[in-house]
């Protein structure tokens, strides 16, 4: 990948950007420009393994998947590598899956890339229709729920370890944040 990027001019496309294939880094494409980020920690992991098995059995249970650390395309020149998404029944061979699909979109938001978390995805996200989007303090390990109001989100509910947050859509399900922390 690394000669690729480096001999790359100008702005990337959706196809310049899916050759790229699997990397170890978590590579976004941001209107054209490549987002480089290295690989999520122990404890980012653990958590959304945590979080992945609750939401996985209450997206199943209402006909939605739970995917991990896919393409998601927000629109032409903008595809991010969420945490987790549920989405309707998707292509599972596909290269993306479209932000119609998704229903509801996870980041557990690190230190190096918390600004990119909590305002520019949540602005893509929003911008791109997805209804919900769960940011998980991976310090703190605060959970805040958004929901989408128009083009933007607006806060539905927030839980501190110990106190369990009721997720009342797309999926129901509630989560102790105490319970993802190592």
């Amino acid at each position: 990948m690394t000669v690729a990027v480096f001999e790359h001019d100008g702005p990337w496309t959706d196809e310049e950007y899916l050759a790229l294939g699997e990397t170890s880094q978590r590579v976004e494409l941001f209107d054209g420009s490549l987002h480089v980020t290295p690989a999520p920690t122990p404890r980012h992991q653990r958590i959304s393994r945590r979080l992945g098995n609750l939401l996985e059995a209450a997206a199943e249970s209402v006909g939605l998947e739970l995917l991990e650390a896919v393409n998601v395309r927000l629109r032409p020149g903008r595809v991010v590598v969420p945490d987790l998404v549920v989405a309707e029944i998707v292509d599972f061979d596909a290269l993306y899956v479209e932000a119609t699909d998704v229903r509801l979109v996870c980041e557990i938001v690190s230190p190096s890339n918390a600004t990119t978390d909590r305002v520019l995805k949540m602005h893509y996200y929003a911008a791109a229709g997805i209804d919900w989007y769960l940011l998980v303090d991976q310090a703190t390990g605060v959970l805040r729920l958004y929901r989408r109001q128009g083009a933007h989100f607006g806060e539905h509910a927030t839980a501190k370890p110990g106190e369990p947050l009721a997720l009342d859509g797309p999926v129901t399900v509630t989560v102790d944040p105490a319970d993802l922390l190592p």
